[in-house]
């Protein structure tokens, strides 16, 4: 076999001038749920399929289409995870997390979907999502969402908002489901093929839908708040009253329902006009019945994803330059013997907590210099014969308005920290 392997379509890789963003954006996301006491919890990428098909719903895009699911030499019918709520329960399940108390759980790693590659969209993804179990107020839901909104703030992300529903509980939906079906029966041949599907297994996946004409039907559908009891009704008032009173701005999309079937009562997306298209970066929502249906004790819970990707891509349309990594000093050996001594030096600019490259070997001072600027350092640190019988170094600045200057061996990881 011939030619260069290249990698899996949708599987991309990362590359180092990437992943500053990504360390910037996990930095923050962890100092966040711990900011909301939430504790991790990490589960395999590798599941069961069952686990899927019975959460996310089997009428779903992700389980008829998406999943990459396949029948291992012992005969069973396992999965790359598609996404993490329903792992993250079966596990808590599974270990007693939720017998008699609360739990609040956060992860972050990558999931899998075979869908069609694009910006901000890959088969390989990673995410980052915050869970809360045995809470069934609103201050859960709102929480989450505030959660969310913190992360805008702490990664300097702009113009994205919030949009909310309330899908109400068992009832209300069954009621809700009824008028739409109603209505939908009567505009049948104007749906797209998918739609129509849909219509006699999950209808309320039809307001997922994004072909033209069906999304023209729909403008004039029943909308499913005006199905809430007074149950519902009272819990989605109090969301809107928290987020409110703590100044976040939403709007409530009577056609959100989100595309898994486990959502119960509240869901909510934050979205950007920023990704084109792709303009979901977090979503979210109360799912009262999943812990229940996993083999565990009724347990109310909300929680939210995001997908990392699209924070990054956001930050790169920001211009961010919190998330940009800088070299604080790139040191340069005109010989041999300043070699020995740079090394020693800087294992103790590192000792300072400092970032420090060196040119390994000499070279011409033009050529190092170059691949200094080029690395982004902020110093140059420059060392020869002459340098070591004085017992100092050259600091020359690469970026800002400092001047160049000696500075003596002993007191340069002071100098490096006091003006880097």
């Amino acid at each position: 076999m011939s030619g260069k392997l290249q990698s899996v379509k949708g599987m991309n890789d990362l590359l180092p001038e990437q992943s500053p963003y990504w360390q910037f954006i996990e930095r923050n996301l962890r100092e966040i749920a711990r900011a909301y006491a939430y504790e991790e919890i990490r589960t395999p990428i590798l599941e069961k399929t069952a686990l899927f098909v019975q959460s996310i719903g089997e009428q779903t895009d992700i389980v008829e289409k998406e999943m990459f699911a396949f029948e291992d030499t012992g005969g069973e019918h396992l999965c790359m995870r598609p996404e993490n709520t329903a792992s993250v329960v079966r596990a808590s399940v599974q270990h007693g997390l939720l017998h008699n108390t609360q739990a609040r759980l956060w992860y972050m790693g990558p999931m899998f979907r075979r869908e069609r590659p694009q910006k901000g969209r890959y088969r390989q993804f990673s995410q980052f999502g915050m869970e809360a179990f045995g809470w069934s107020g609103a201050e859960a839901d709102v929480e989450v969402m505030l959660a969310g909104a913190r992360i805008w703030k702490a990664l300097g992300v702009k113009d994205v908002h919030l949009y909310i529903n309330s899908l109400g509980s068992d009832q209300c939906r069954q009621r809700y489901r009824s008028a739409l079906v109603g209505y939908l029966e009567q505009h049948f041949t104007e749906l797209d093929a998918d739609s129509q599907r849909r219509l006699q297994s999950n209808p309320l996946r039809v307001l997922d839908s994004k072909n033209p004409d069906t999304r023209r039907v729909l403008e004039a559908a029943p909308v499913i708040t005006d199905y809430l009891d007074a149950e519902a009704a009272d819990h989605f008032s109090r969301v809107c009253a928290l987020l409110e009173d703590a100044d976040v701005e939403y709007t409530i999309d009577a056609a959100l329902v989100r595309g898994l079937d486990y959502y119960t009562s509240t869901v909510f997306e934050w979205k950007t006009n920023k990704l084109g298209a792709q303009n979901t970066v977090c979503a979210g929502g109360r799912y009262d019945d999943l812990v229940e249906r996993r083999g565990g004790r009724p347990t109310p819970a909300c929680g939210f994803a995001m997908g990392m990707e699209r924070l990054v891509e956001l930050l790169i349309e920001e211009d961010n330059p919190l998330a940009v990594h800088q070299l604080d000093a790139w040191f340069i050996s005109l010989d041999a013997a300043a070699s020995t001594v740079a090394f020693r030096l800087a294992e103790s600019i590192r000792d300072a907590g400092l970032t420090v490259a060196m040119n390994h070997g000499v070279g011409k001072l033009k050529s190092q210099l170059k691949r200094a600027d080029a690395g982004g350092a902020r110093f140059a640190l420059i060392l020869g014969q002459s340098e070591i019988e004085q017992g100092v170094i050259q600091v020359k600045p690469l970026r800002g308005q400092f001047e160049s200057q000696n500075v003596e061996f002993e007191k340069l990881a002071d100098f490096l920290k006091t003006n880097v």
